[in-house]
């Protein structure tokens, strides 16, 4: 993933849905894919059954790498090379950091999630992470109920050369204010649960370009 600070603008990173139907998803998100500049994919499924993983990350890493856009699997770093991926998206910040990234090298994409704490978000970067991810930065019913919010992206991007990835309940109101700050919107549930995921994306990446 290439620091967005360098960018115009923040950069779309995609999150599949917890569930899909692999008979159809695929060909969802390859209409996805194809309709903006993503780059990277993340595999967030809510399953822990082995053999559903591994066809769904059989069936998305086909249709990005497709379209060269590299995909990382949450949480399941032992998948990774196993299954082609390109790297490991980790929920628990900078607990597993530091091992992770010897076990599967410099060149493996390695993000991790931080919630709202800054801290843990350095103690990340200095053990090795590709990115940090704060979140959510919109009003969610998941978690404690705290929030992710603007002045820790802007310290962040004004401190840090860490690129920083926003996420959870996002809209087009909070993308737009936080645009100024940070490298990266991780943008999921927010398309997906919409009838129409190309429009929905639409609508949310024209925010971005303030």
């Amino acid at each position: 993933m290439a620091d967005a600070q360098e960018m115009e603008h923040p950069q779309l990173y995609l999150l599949t849905p917890p569930e899909f139907e692999l008979s159809t998803f695929p060909t969802e998100l390859a209409r996805v894919l194809d309709s903006a500049e993503v780059a990277c994919l993340r595999l967030t499924l809510a399953t822990t059954d082995e053999d559903r993983i591994m066809r769904a990350a059989d069936a998305c890493r086909e249709v990005a790498h497709a379209r060269d856009v590299p995909i990382v699997i949450a949480e399941h770093a032992l998948m990774v090379e196993r299954l082609g991926l390109d790297g490991v998206h980790l929920g628990d910040g900078a607990r597993r950091m530091r091992k992770t990234r010897t076990e599967l090298g410099q060149d493996a994409i390695i993000g991790a999630f931080c919630s709202d704490s800054r801290h843990e978000g350095m103690n990340a970067g200095e053990n090795g992470a590709d990115y940090i991810s704060f979140g959510p930065v919109g009003n969610s019913v998941l978690g404690d109920g705290s929030r992710a919010e603007h002045d820790l992206f802007a310290w962040w991007s004004e401190m840090i050369e860490v690129p920083v990835v926003a996420e959870g309940a996002l809209d087009e109101e909070i993308i737009r204010q936080l645009s100024p700050v940070t490298d990266f919107f991780a943008i999921g549930e927010e398309i997906w649960r919409s009838d129409d995921p190309v429009s929905a994306l639409s609508n949310l990446t024209e925010a971005m370009k303030v």
